[in-house]
């Protein structure tokens, strides 16, 4: 696909020539109950600022159709919205489970195949993680509250959504702590172990707003963990072996332009859907436009 779009100035007549922005397709949002689907702005602008053109996809489940949708596609981005099913992942839902969107789960497991077949960048943020490690294979906590009435911390906090909930302790050696280098900070004095020495004595932290209430149980085994909260619960994976396959817990739509980490994570995943897109502004780094501005300085 070509770098460049020709544009033809309708004043004068004359040929511009403009970078072609990587194209990301986003998941809608659905409201059942209105018979609707939509779109939260951060979704849009947090992509724009990092120099991607995000599109909101029809909801289908028709394989076809998906396939056409997602081909001019550079990269997907799987967003928040209701719980993943639990069959998804062979299990019942509890009394505490949420509503549920059987035909987006249909649309997102499609999806998922065709970006892992054609190597297409991924992002799932809240719901999307989730849904992404079920579909692969791993398991949900249907209710934090319920299922883990000990855990010190509030996963589903207040407005306003830009501000930091809690502390995620980042993985030494995985692509989100390389990422974030400039912005982690010292290890907390008394930070709890996580399972299995996911937060190793290398781990840094930083602050994530929080706003769920079912999160990774078991990861899937293609994954690997990134980011662990305080009370042990996986909040950032990765899929080896691919071009870009994130998901985080948290919600960069709603604090990308006021946390540096935030604006870091979308300028990734549109920075890796730009590299078959020689010129696109997202490609050569994650400051491509002015609003955006540089990862290294949180604002």
């Amino acid at each position: 696909m070509s770098a460049h779009i020709e544009h033809i100035d309708p004043a004068d007549g004359r040929s511009q020539v403009i970078a072609r922005r990587p194209v990301i397709g986003i998941a809608p949002l659905v409201d059942i109950e209105r018979d609707s689907y939509w779109m939260l702005p951060g979704y849009m602008t947090g992509i724009e600022a990092a120099g991607g053109l995000p599109i909101m996809l029809p909801l289908s489940a028709d394989p076809g159709q998906l396939r056409q949708l997602a081909g001019p596609c550079d990269g997907l981005l799987f967003s928040g919205g209701q719980d993943v099913n639990p069959e998804l992942y062979g299990e019942r839902p509890a009394d505490k489970c949420g509503a549920i969107c059987p035909q987006r789960d249909a649309m997102e497991r499609a999806l998922l195949d065709i970006a892992l077949e054609a190597d297409k960048p991924v992002l799932g943020i809240c719901r999307g993680l989730q849904f992404i490690n079920a579909a692969l294979g791993g398991t949900l906590w249907q209710d934090l509250p319920s299922e883990r009435p000990d855990s010190p911390i509030n996963h589903d906090m207040k407005p306003p959504y830009d501000a930091h909930q809690h502390q995620v302790d980042l993985i030494a050696g995985t692509p989100l702590a390389d990422l974030l280098a400039d912005l982690i900070t010292p290890d907390r004095p008394a930070a709890p172990a996580a399972p299995d020495g996911l937060n190793g004595p290398d781990a840094r932290t930083i602050g994530v707003n929080s706003r769920h209430h079912q999160a990774v149980k078991r990861l899937a085994d293609p994954l690997r963990p990134m980011a662990v909260s305080e009370d042990g619960l996986v909040e950032a994976a990765w899929m080896p072996g691919r071009r870009f396959v994130w998901g985080v817990q948290w919600h960069p739509e709603h604090a990308w332009r006021t946390d540096a980490a935030c604006r870091a994570i979308l300028g990734a995943f549109v920075k890796a859907a730009g590299a078959g897109v020689t010129n696109a502004p997202g490609a050569a780094g994650i400051s491509g436009t002015p609003e955006f501005g540089s990862v290294r300085t949180a604002r």
